[in-house]
């Protein structure tokens, strides 16, 4: 049965959905269309292409992930904040995996700036770190630091590639306390050894 009322909004909303059920990379302009009962080249009034709808899927689904993690640090300060950026983050990846895989593309820089949502992340992943006394470069290699721990233990868990007896969260919390006592203890940029 055909859906009437194809928009832009409600196609992300179908990417977000076929990402979550099938993976990112299955995301289709074809696959959109027959969810909506449409031809494909219907779905070019709307986006310009299939990159273009990725694009806005990933800077939908990079608005989901922080709205969640500043819900999650408000009102938290220090390793709190940390604990709770960070498991906000690992729940979002874990129960939204194609939509996650979403935000790990490559964005124009051009769209970034112009991205309340993208501006918001790092307004709040560096307000966090602020936290910790960080300042530039120093807040910059911090944050390298946060996302690629983050994501490659979140790609690691989501492959079912952690095969020791030791339960997987107690190694995230774990894992998040080294992260708060290296953030303690950074060495600053310029500081000397």
């Amino acid at each position: 049965m055909a859906r009437v009322g194809v928009t832009a909004e409600r196609l992300v909303a179908a990417a977000a959905e076929l990402a979550d059920e099938e993976g990112f990379e299955k995301v289709t302009l074809s696959g959109l269309a027959r969810r909506f009962g449409v031809k494909d080249a219907s779905l070019y009034a709307h986006v310009r292409s299939l990159q273009d709808l990725r694009t806005r899927l990933a800077l939908h689904a990079g608005g989901e992930l922080i709205d969640r993690i500043a819900e999650a640090v408000a009102g938290r300060a220090g390793k709190d904040a940390l604990v709770a950026f960070a498991d906000a983050y690992r729940e979002y990846a874990l129960q939204h995996p194609g939509r996650y895989a979403a935000t790990q593309i490559r964005v124009d820089q051009a769209l970034v700036a112009d991205s309340p949502a993208l501006r918001r992340t790092a307004d709040i992943t560096y307000g966090m770190l602020r936290g910790y006394g960080l300042a530039e470069p120093d807040l910059t290699d911090a944050v390298r630091l946060l996302r690629s721990t983050f994501h490659g233990y979140c790609a690691l868990e989501a492959a079912g590639a952690f095969g020791a007896p030791r339960d997987v969260r107690r190694s995230w919390e774990r894992a998040v306390d080294a992260l708060h006592i290296a953030l303690e203890n950074w060495p600053r940029e310029g500081a000397g050894p």
